[in-house]
Order: structure tokens, then sequence, then C-alpha cells
């Protein structure tokens, strides 16, 4: 691209020599790079993979008080999405189907809204103080009732919703992640020295409440609310 000698116009970064060198950013852009850069998986990796849950997974999901469930609608947008709640809270409904219950939140749904347009989930379980995981793939539905939510009460809330996942793929997930982190060795964490969350709350998002009122509502109180009101 050639510009007037009076053009005030920029060129197009796409178009300037050596744009991409010059930031020191190096993309990789094909699956044959990716595989050149880390090389081949492991066979043990490939092997690993089940579409059945062994009696070890059925073990781990019920000392599993947390999970994120990772979502992307049909345009390709994603969300992940934490949940909690007492180990077990994932009913186990066969070989290949779990559910997961809802529980009161800020009602956005976005990853309930996902499953709607595109059913793909991918799930991480963790069980506190082990470093590995426990990672499902599947396809997801919404379910308003069923039998098996009278399983699902935590302090008297019986769940209005749960996600059914149909398990296509499953397997233990490597500890080198959490023990990198050092998740759950309270020694090694740093210095909390992060602000209240009602202070960030205050400085990142718009609401009428003082920081005053804020600090209260996320205070000890805050947990009488789990469950509902």
């Amino acid at each position: 691209m050639t510009l007037a000698p009076d053009s005030t116009e920029a060129p197009d970064s796409a178009d300037a020599p050596g744009a991409a060198e010059s930031t020191g950013v190096v993309e990789v852009t094909s699956p044959e790079e990716l595989r050149e850069l880390l090389g081949a998986p492991m066979r043990r990796a490939i092997d690993k993979e089940r579409v059945t849950l062994h009696a070890w997974d059925r073990e781990w999901l019920a000392r599993s008080p947390f999970c994120l469930i990772a979502t992307s609608d049909a345009q390709g947008n994603c969300d992940v999405s934490p949940k909690g709640d007492p180990p077990g809270f994932v009913r186990v409904l066969d070989d290949t189907t779990i559910a997961i219950p809802d529980r009161p939140g800020n009602r956005r749904a976005d990853g309930f809204m996902n499953v709607l347009s595109n059913p793909h989930v991918g799930l991480i379980f963790l069980v506190p103080r082990r470093a590995e995981t426990l990672r499902i793939n599947g396809r997801a539905r919404l379910v308003r009732e069923a039998p098996f939510f009278d399983d699902m009460i935590v302090k008297g809330h019986r769940p209005s919703l749960a996600l059914v996942v149909d398990i296509e793929q499953i397997f233990f997930h490597c500890a080198k992640a959490l023990m990198r982190s050092k998740l759950w060795k309270p020694a090694e964490w740093a210095e909390d020295t992060l602000p209240s969350h009602a202070r960030i709350v205050k400085d990142v998002q718009y609401t009428e409440k003082s920081l005053e009122e804020l600090e209260r509502h996320y205070g000890p109180a805050y947990e009488k609310t789990l469950y509902g009101s």
C-alpha cells in the first residue's frame, strides 16, 4: 500500500511489513505447527479416555464438592461457571449420566442459556487435597422436574432445575497443574492483599448501594442466603 506524500492515512496493520514480528508475538496457526511444537501425546494419555463411569469415577464424584462447567453458545461464545455444594451433590443416574443441581444465584444463567443453543459441555471436578481432577465431556440438557430431585435437597432447598449430562468422554487429569499452583498448600499461598469483595464490586460495577451497605451484604449474613432467603 503506497500513500501520497501529503496523506495522513495510516497503513493498515495487515499491510505493514513485519508487523507481527515487530511485536515479538508469533502465533501458532495450524494443527501441524502445534504438534511440531508440543510433540505427539503419550499413549497412556490417549488410552485413559473412557465413555462410562468406573467405580473410582463414582467415588470421586461422591467426594467432590466443587466443579467447573464450560459451555458455549451457537456462535462459540464461551462461559465457565463454578458449582459447589456438599460432597456428593452430583447425582450419578446411571453409568453414562450424571445430574448437577442448580442453586439460588444471580439468575444470569449464562451457561444454561448456552446449553439451550449448544448442548456440548466440559466439566472438571475437584476434591480437596487431591491434585488430580476428573474431567467429563458430554451433551447436556436442562431438566425442571425429576424423581431424583428429592435426593438433591440441601438445608430444605429442593432444586427447581438440574443440568443432566450424557457422558461422551471421561478421564482423570494429571496432577501437574495443581502441583504447580500449590492450590491445596496454604503455607505456600501469598498474603491476601486484595480488597474486600464489597470494595471490588463498588469499584468495577454500577451500584446505588454504599460501600458500607455492600460490606454488610457480603458479610457474615451472606452465607445465610446460599440456599434461598
